[in-house]
């Protein structure tokens, strides 16, 4: 296969993974069973319990605001049922170099997104009646210089039950314990069923066909490692997966909040919608406490950017989260060495020109394959067109033909094709990684280029990604007998460098010095062709 036939599978092969994606986003809808117990907590704030028939819903008034921070997250907690409506993450800003926290819990009158958790149950202290009114003292409290962990318990007495809900921040932590301390003081013994759950405004996901983002629900369970949940798949059927361990989630581009359950325990996974917004949670299996005794009920809460490491400590396959499709096997290893090397250079930009090197180098072999069985492709053109006009219309004598001279001449006609498809696997990978991995989120590369994740303002590495491929393709001179083919090819470049215009500035780098590089590789490799002579006779 020549060269510009070449470009032409690439180019069927990169749009057809677009427009496949986008489906995936779209459309792809997984059936879960609805079951009906499901069915009548729909417009309910409080997951409806396996012992009791009442819900809650938000008709109280907020209670007190009062602020946790360490060094990396700022939350806001309501004393009435003390849902955390409000996560500032500190390290990064919500706009490049606007030195304002990103705000990912909000509880805003156009965009609600709350993690809510609580006791429900037959002696709960959530329900339709209302939500436990914690006691704290003080409003503001913060992990000190020297200090490692902030606990921060929130008080509430009924019936000779005292429930402390406790939450507890770690140094540099986006992973925070959120647990129950409940010291039956009463005469009988209690029951009670802790839950937690992400409220979100129902809004559809974001982004275009070439930048395309995910805003939604996903879960992990016993059974399956991670599923995205979208909220149009709420909307058709409610979850309900009984699993050991397991956590659910809300996506959005580079960041997530999970509830992560006890592991240990069997746990009930739900999802439901209703007045406008979504719920995803989890509840936890009904606990006993006999009278004189205190109970602890642990749970956890991941709100933050979505940092592979951190969050496969915080619970087994949170990590997944950084979703990197079927090529995750590629694109893992891929992420790993651009690390690696960005904790050398400092710079994420040279850290992805230092990853094009490497791969570039590992497929080198492939490349010469490809471009010698293209010079050997063009040197049998001749001996191929005298036999079209031996055998005109006769296809099955011209195909034989074809076959013996490929054997006479030890050429294989796929062998500038197979490298190319051998090599989309790793763009697709590479694709995801530049569009999942946060840390290139505001990562500057050089001069106007000041957020490797956004698309290039002034769209200069777009022009000079399509000035480097209509170079490759000047370089590689093929004879075209179709015009259409030939006026295809033609546009191939220009209709590339329009589709990389919005993609981020990080991918089109890693595309633009890969065009480069296989400029000075192809020239290389003809140069060593020239000197066996079969470079010049293909001419």
């Amino acid at each position: 296969m020549d060269s510009r036939r070449s470009l032409l599978v690439i180019a069927l092969l990169f749009v057809s993974f677009l427009v496949y994606q986008q489906w995936q986003l779209d459309y792809h809808t997984p059936k879960p069973v609805v079951t009906e117990q499901q069915e009548t907590n729909t417009h309910s704030d409080t997951p409806q319990s396996t012992s009791a028939t009442t819900n809650m819903v938000d008709t109280q008034t907020k209670g007190r605001i009062i602020t946790l921070e360490n060094d990396v997250l700022r939350l806001k907690v309501d004393t009435l049922g003390g849902d955390v409506v409000e996560s500032e993450l500190l390290k990064y800003d919500a706009e490049l170099n606007s030195n304002t926290p990103f705000i990912l819990l909000q509880d805003k009158a156009n965009h609600l997104y709350v993690a809510q958790s609580g006791l429900i149950g037959k002696d709960g202290i959530d329900s339709r009646a209302g939500r436990a009114a914690y006691h704290v003292e003080g409003d503001n409290f913060k992990l000190a210089d020297g200090q490692e962990t902030l606990t921060v318990p929130l008080t509430f007495e009924k019936d000779g039950v005292i429930y402390r809900k406790i939450f507890v921040l770690k140094r540099n932590a986006y992973d925070l314990a959120v647990n129950f301390e409940i010291q039956n003081n009463s005469a009988n013994s209690i029951e009670v069923q802790p839950y937690g759950q992400l409220k979100h405004t129902l809004v559809e996901s974001s982004g275009n066909i070439a930048m395309p983002t995910y805003t939604g629900g996903a879960y992990s369970s016993s059974e399956t490692n991670y599923k995205k949940y979208s909220f149009e798949d709420m909307e058709k059927a409610n979850l309900s997966i009984n699993t050991k361990a397991g956590w659910v989630a809300v996506l959005q581009h580079y960041f997530v909040s999970a509830w992560i359950p006890n592991q240990d325990a069997d746990n009930q996974l739900y999802s439901s919608t209703g007045n406008g917004y979504g719920f995803i949670g989890y509840r936890g299996p009904i606990t006993t406490i006999p009278t004189g005794v205190t109970e602890t009920i642990s749970s956890h809460l991941w709100t933050g950017p979505k940092l592979q490491n951190e969050m496969a400590q915080a619970a087994n396959n949170l990590d997944l989260t950084v979703d990197y499709g079927w090529a995750w096997f590629i694109a893992k290893p891929l992420f790993m060495l651009l690390e690696f090397i960005q904790s050398i250079v400092k710079n994420w930009g040279l850290a992805i020109i230092g990853v094009t090197l490497v791969v570039k180098a590992i497929l080198y072999p492939l490349t010469k394959a490809q471009y010698t069985s293209m010079a050997k492709m063009r040197m049998l053109q001749p001996k191929m067109q005298e036999m079209r006009e031996r055998f005109g219309d006769d296809r099955q004598r011209m195909s034989q033909e074809m076959m013996k001279l490929y054997k006479e001449e030890k050429v294989n006609p796929l062998g500038g094709c197979l490298p190319i498809l051998l090599q989309m696997p790793i763009f697709i990978a590479l694709y995801w990684t530049f569009m999942e991995a946060v840390e290139l989120r505001h990562a500057p590369f050089f001069g106007w280029i000041q957020d490797l994740s956004a698309q290039d303002p002034y769209y200069i590495l777009p022009i000079l990604m399509g000035g480097s491929m209509y170079l490759l393709q000047k370089l590689s001179p093929t004879p075209m007998a179709d015009p259409m083919q030939q006026r295809i090819m033609n546009f191939m470049p220009l209709i590339f460098m329009v589709f990389f215009l919005w993609f981020p500035a990080g991918l089109v780098l890693y595309w633009l010095v890969s065009n480069l590089i296989t400029i000075v590789q192809q020239q290389l490799i003809y140069r060593g062709l020239e000197k066996k002579g079969l470079h010049s006779r293909a001419k």
